[in-house]
């Protein structure tokens, strides 16, 4: 019979079998059920959840088994888009028994990584394979981070996935599970060809312009190169960054609102500085490795909120726009997070009704005009690729100054963040960093710095859909899921929507 012990407290150099032992010795073999590191005190320990077994006892796998449909339907459900939430709502639903048509414009991961390295290197955008689209989606390339703040049941079942795909079995089990940008890539292969071979057909480089409707019902979609491909199931898993076919559903009368979101910058450390604020006297332990943080401030006065987002310890900002006239910042980290530098977008939020009204759109050109600002000022200084930067010092001083070494790929160049973003930005930000350096002493130092322009935390529109059915409210057929429909924020998130969108179409499948 195996026995739960929670909230088990081991030290930095001790080991758990030690503890295991005075609590239950007789047991045989143990599983780790949560692991998380408590810094909060001079002397920092890890904290254990452990079921044990006693010895002979076999231990039981977790395998998250699907219930499969005894006739394989007809129908095929398209969906858009080969994201977290893409990839995930194919993979349930072919557990369930249910082929599936997944349609990509960009490439495979490989292909695709080809281009994201010639853009860092040269400049040259491929508009269809770059850090936001093709196989994987942002994910691939956004440190491989598994955080979520949301609950729900499918999460163990993703985690659980995703191992059996190739990722470490450690992310069933930690409190911040970190696949890395090195090790995420590995495991999407294999999770397409389990597709294809399982009664999924995958086409890439296959640009979907729009989703076909009749009478207020989904009828299929039109690729790029003019062909009608029909069905009566879309699953809308674009990503937060494919503007024209949102766009094309507002012009065909699919219920769209405008939605909050956030932006800022991404803000850069010598990882040292911040394994020194948060570890303190055991900065430099083997055992506990790149420091992260979470950080937020809250004015309630005004409501808005500024906050960290998409930690990268031991990491890399990189440059991940779409559009070649502008320039984004963003974060990630390989699984050893070995890199000497932590990064993180800290944004402000953005109340869309507040800030833009019934303009629907408006958050997204608000997001479009801040990029190519970005892009602007680095060209107007005879740069190309570059990311724009500015010492923190310099911004909260308001001046000029060169920038600092930088983990960027694409190399930086001193730009006045303070005169690109909009003064109440500028403003929220400034307070926010005196903030943080309260809670973290050392947060504002000379060799910190930040680059721009974060903007793509989230999509500023969301596609309704019903809260049982998760169709669309206007057109039926229509499945909003994941991050570009407005549903989720993260590679997990995002996951869990696919595989509830997979639920929805199987539960109307099945009757």
């Amino acid at each position: 019979m195996s026995k739960l012990f929670d909230q088990i407290k081991v030290g930095l150099d001790e080991t758990l079998e030690e503890q295991l032992q005075w609590l239950d010795p007789e047991y045989g073999s143990y599983r780790i059920l949560k692991k998380s590191v408590d810094a909060r005190q001079n002397t920092p320990f890890w904290v254990y959840r452990i079921e044990t077994f006693s010895k002979g006892e076999n231990r039981p796998e977790i395998s998250h088994p699907v219930e499969k449909l005894k006739k394989t339907p007809l129908e095929k459900p398209i969906i858009i888009g080969s994201g977290p939430a893409g990839l995930f709502a194919a993979l349930r639903l072919i557990e369930r028994g249910v082929h599936c048509r997944l349609f990509e414009q960009g490439s495979t991961a490989t292909q695709r990584m080809k281009s994201i390295a010639a853009y860092w290197r040269y400049g040259t955008l491929d508009p269809y394979n770059n850090v936001c689209f093709g196989e994987g989606g942002a994910g691939l390339y956004s440190d491989g981070k598994l955080i979520t703040r949301i609950k729900s049941p499918f999460i163990p079942y993703v985690l659980n996935r995703l191992v059996q795909f190739g990722a470490p079995e450690e992310i069933q089990y930690l409190s911040n599970p970190h696949v890395g940008s090195d090790k995420i890539r590995k495991v999407i292969p294999p999770i397409r060809e389990f597709l294809r071979n399982n009664g999924c057909e995958i086409y890439f480089d296959t640009p979907v312009k729009k989703v076909l409707f009749e009478n207020h019902r989904v009828k299929g979609i039109l690729l790029k190169d003019g062909k009608e491909v029909l069905g009566t199931k879309v699953v809308l898993a674009t990503g937060h960054s494919s503007v024209p076919i949102i766009k094309s559903l507002a012009q065909d009368g699919v219920t769209i609102e405008g939605k909050s979101f956030a932006v800022g910058l991404r803000i850069e450390h010598p990882q040292k500085e911040i394994n020194k604020i948060q570890y303190k006297a055991y900065a430099e332990h083997p055992a506990l490795g790149a420091a992260n943080y979470r950080l937020a401030k809250h004015d309630n006065k005004t409501g808005i909120g500024v906050y960290s987002f998409c930690m990268c310890p031991g990491g890399y900002v990189i440059s991940s726009g779409t559009d070649s006239e502008g320039v984004v910042s963003n974060g990630m980290s390989n699984y050893k997070r070995n890199s000497p530098y932590a990064n993180a977008a800290i944004v402000v939020s953005i109340d869309h009704k507040e800030s833009f009204g019934s303009d629907l759109f408006a958050g997204l050109t608000f997001r479009q005009e801040l990029e190519e600002k970005a892009k602007a000022g680095v060209t107007a200084q005879r740069g190309s690729k570059q990311l724009p930067a500015q010492t923190v010092m310099n911004f909260l001083n308001r001046r000029n100054g060169d920038p600092l070494p930088s983990s960027t790929p694409s190399g930086c160049m001193a730009l006045r963040l303070d005169q690109l973003l909009p003064e109440n930005v500028v403003k929220n930000l400034s307070q926010a960093l005196e903030s943080f350096n309260r809670s973290m002493s050392g947060f504002i130092s000379p060799n910190a710095q930040l680059l721009g322009v974060e903007t793509r935390t989230s999509c500023p529109i969301r596609v309704t859909r019903h809260s049982q059915t998760l169709q669309s409210l206007s057109h039926l057929g229509l499945y909003p899921a994941g991050e570009g429909a407005g549903y989720a924020g993260g590679i997990t998130s995002a996951a869990v929507d696919g595989v509830r969108i997979a639920e929805a179409i199987w539960q109307e499948m099945n009757g």
